[in-house]
Order: C-alpha cells, then sequence, then structure tokens
C-alpha cells in the first residue's frame, strides 16, 4: 500500500481565490481547513502529496495520559483540551464525511517488563496523579483477563480509560472526503481547484500587500489568494520563502520507524487495548485496529541514517534495521504472538520537533511588538503530538480566524524563538 497522492484532472488556473489557504496536507492541514469550512469559509489545501508525510506513518495514539513528559505542564493542558475535542470532532467528521473515521475510544494499558520498568512506570504514575490523571494498578492476572496473549512474564500494567486511538489514514481519507462534499452551498467551492479544495502543488512562497499575508505563490507557477493562510506543512514550514523577517521556526526532524503486521485469524484479537510497554527502559507499543492489523512503533532517532537516507518525499527516509529488530523483539516480550504475525510494512517518516517539544502555533506576535501579522497563522512542530492536537489546533486557529484569541496557548507562540524585527516585513524571496 503506497501513500496517497495527488493529480489534477486539469491544470489549475493560474490564479485561485479562497478565504483561507492552509499550506500543509498532514491530518494537522486537513484539520484546520475542515473547521475553517465548517465555520462557513471556503478553504483550499496546498499540498503536492496530501496525507503522505508523518500522517502516514502515525500510529494514532491520542494519549494525553500516557505521554505525560517531565516539565511539560503548558503542553499536558493543550493534549487534554484536545482528547476532550475528540469524540465529537470524530463524530461531526464521520457524519459530514459519510464515512468511518478511524476513531476507538478503546482504552490504554501501561505494561513494565521487568521491575526497573515497573519502578518507571510507577514515578511517573506519581507525577500523572499530582495532576488530577486517572492510572490505575492491574494485578498481572487482571490484565491478562483483559489480554490473555500478554506474557505471563510481565512486572506490572496500569489501566489508563481515557487515552484513545484513531487510525491517521482513515483520518485523513475521511477528512479530503468531507472537503470535497459541498452540499448545496456553493460558497465552499474553490472554481478551479481539484474536488473544489485541493491545490496539488507546494507552496513556494507567501504573498504579502501592504504588510499583511495575502496568500502562497506555487512552485508550479500558480498563485493562491487568501484572506488567511495557515502555514501548516511541517518541516518544509521554516524553508518557505517570504516568511516575517525575523520569524525563526527552528524544527528539526525526528524520525522514527513503525511497523504495520496482520493477525492471523486464530489470533484474533491480539489485543483489545493500545499496549504502550517499557522494556529494559525502552518504549514500544502495540496498537490494535479494526481489520485485523496492529501497528507497532517507538523508535526515535535523529542519526545519519535518518539524514541521509534515500527522500521518497513527505519525510520519507530508510527504515532502520536495527530499529525493525528492536520493535520486533521488545513487543514480543510484552505479547509473545507477536512472532507469528505477518509484516505487512515498514516505514518511516520525520516529524517536526521544535527546541522545547511544542508546538508552533498561532499568531505571529513577536516580543515586545505591538499586534500580529495579519492575515497570517503558524501550526507546525507538533512532534509526536500531531494527531492528537488536531481538534484542537483547529479550534484555535478558526477561533484567531474569528478574532477570538486564549491565553491559555500564547506558550506556544510561533514568534517565541524569534527576536523583535524592526519592522514586519517579508524575507526576500529567492529568486
Amino acid at each position: 500500500m503506497l501513500p496517497p497522492t495527488g493529480s489534477p484532472s486539469a491544470a489549475a488556473p493560474a490564479e485561485l481565490q479562497a478565504d483561507v489557504a492552509v499550506i500543509g496536507g498532514g491530518v494537522i492541514g486537513h484539520g484546520i481547513a475542515w473547521e475553517a469550512r465548517r465555520s462557513g469559509r471556503s478553504v483550499v489545501v496546498i499540498d503536492d502529496a496530501p496525507g503522505s508525510g508523518a500522517s502516514w506513518a502515525a500510529a494514532g495514539m491520542l494519549a494525553p495520559v500516557s505521554e505525560l513528559h517531565y516539565q511539560e505542564e503548558d503542553l499536558l493542558e493543550l493534549m487534554l483540551e484536545s482528547s476532550a475535542l475528540w469524540p465529537a470532532f470524530a463524530a461531526d467528521l464521520a457524519r459530514d464525511a459519510a464515512a468511518d473515521a478511524g476513531y476507538l475510544a478503546t482504552p490504554t494499558l501501561a505494561i513494565g517488563a521487568d521491575a526497573a520498568d515497573r519502578r518507571a512506570l510507577m514515578d511517573l504514575r506519581a507525577v500523572q496523579q499530582a495532576h488530577g490523571l486517572d492510572v490505575e494498578p492491574l494485578t498481572v492476572r487482571e490484565a491478562r483477563s483483559r489480554e490473555p496473549l500478554l506474557s505471563p512474564a510481565i512486572s506490572c500494567a496500569l489501566d489508563i480509560p481515557a487515552d484513545h486511538q484513531v487510525d491517521p489514514r482513515k483520518l485523513v481519507a475521511c477528512l479530503r472526503q468531507a472537503l470535497a462534499s459541498h452540499g448545496e452551498d456553493p460558497r465552499s467551492a474553490v472554481t478551479g481547484a481539484l474536488d473544489a479544495f485541493a491545490v496539488v502543488d507546494r507552496a513556494s512562497s507567501l504573498m504579502w500587500e501592504d504588510g499583511r499575508v495575502t496568500g502562497a505563490r506555487l512552485a508550479g507557477g500558480g498563485l493562491v489568494t487568501a484572506g488567511e493562510t495557515v502555514v501548516a506543512n511541517g518541516l518544509h514550514a521554516a524553508s518557505l520563502d517570504g516568511l516575517p523577517a525575523g520569524l525563526r521556526l527552528p524544527l528539526r526532524p525526528v524520525h522514527g520507524d513503525i511497523l504495520r503486521l496482520r493477525v492471523p485469524d486464530h489470533l484474533r484479537p491480539l489485543v483489545t487495548a493500545t499496549v504502550r510497554g517499557l522494556v529494559r527502559g525502552v518504549p514500544v507499543y502495540i496498537v490494535p485496529r479494526c481489520d485485523g492489523t496492529v501497528v507497532i512503533g517507538a523508535t526515535q532517532r535523529e542519526d545519519a541514517l535518518a539524514a541521509s537516507g534515500p527522500e521518497r518525499g513527505g519525510g520519507a527516509a530508510g527504515v532502520s534495521a536495527g530499529g525493525v529488530y528492536q520493535l520486533l523483539r521488545d513487543a514480543q516480550v510484552l505479547v509473545p504472538a507477536v512472532a507469528e504475525l505477518e509484516l505487512l510494512e515498514s516505514t518511516a517518516r520525520a516529524r517536526p520537533a521544535t527546541p522545547d517539544n511544542a508546538p508552533l502555533l498561532g499568531r505571529v506576535n513577536f516580543p515586545e511588538s505591538r499586534g500580529h501579522v495579519p492575515g497570517l497563522i503558524v501550526a507546525t512542530g507538533f512532534f509526536r503530538h500531531g494527531v492528537l492536537l488536531t481538534p484542537a489546533a483547529a479550534t484555535i486557529c478558526r477561533d484567531l480566524m474569528d478574532g477570538r484569541t486564549d491565553p491559555r496557548w500564547h506558550p506556544f507562540s510561533p514568534a517565541r524563538f524569534s527576536g523583535r524585527p524592526s519592522t514586519v516585513q517579508p524575507i526576500k524571496e529567492h529568486a
């Protein structure tokens, strides 16, 4: 199975016009586009290979509790906010698209392999409880009564009922289907765009007029003019021409290997809950899908293989043989029957990370300067939380378009790593 690509049935016109132009066709970009459409705006999504980047490889764990990390309290609040939005977001999307959005409200089990893993998970539980999060210990017998194929040799199990999952591939397909459905409202359709919303091209630069961003210039030579432009193209955001002078988007690629395996009929279900384990201190997860497959992952690397591997677009790179071995080895420690599964796919993608592991989300407000850059919103740097944070990012961006701000999200300002420019102006575009 290959990542989705787009090919317009006819050449797009030299200039398209929409209320909102979203640069980037991952789950974040599509989620923002759909929310903008629901607010009554016409929208285009600009991407030459939509859904083929980090969203294609993501496991789709919606895990604000499990993903709590030390000294990330601001991020925890955003994750909990987005987690609370997910049930309604998924239900509304499934209704609009008349398709399955891939959301499952199944719980998560945290599993420790040995005594050291148990201590680490219990230490983390103390931090989670201090933040009011629900994490309940299970006996090994209780855990294996719920998931019979768990190894009897595990050291501990914790029940995390608030951590759920979604299939990101289904999610992106569902979002695109909803965006392509214009119903009886002709205002939502953008003349000249594929399915009246998609621009199958790469944005090369932002366009400016009288001190505000007015859309995007396309690599293929066309233009998209818009009242609001959202930069949501992951790692490529920092290299977009025409960004405001002085804006620094310090994004780095963090690659991850992920495996997809088919469960033989006699072993189904392998597990019913998402299993997040520690094996000799190394994290591994097993995420079950409704189609009889599972996703296994958790590697993170910023090494030479990731940097120099054969690029295939969308942040793709070579899969690490050592990473595949590690994932299969550690998953089998928790669920020995993993050895009997059929390996269908190994994938590597780069996720956009920032120095503080929090997203760059909002209007561009430079420190000590007045106001913001009009017509521009940035939504990138979501690292390992992109799928989880999609409903919150979409809501925040819609509110900004409506002129509303929430001070809780000021810590995620896109300009927090930037100095103060003398004037708000675009960086000179490359020739």
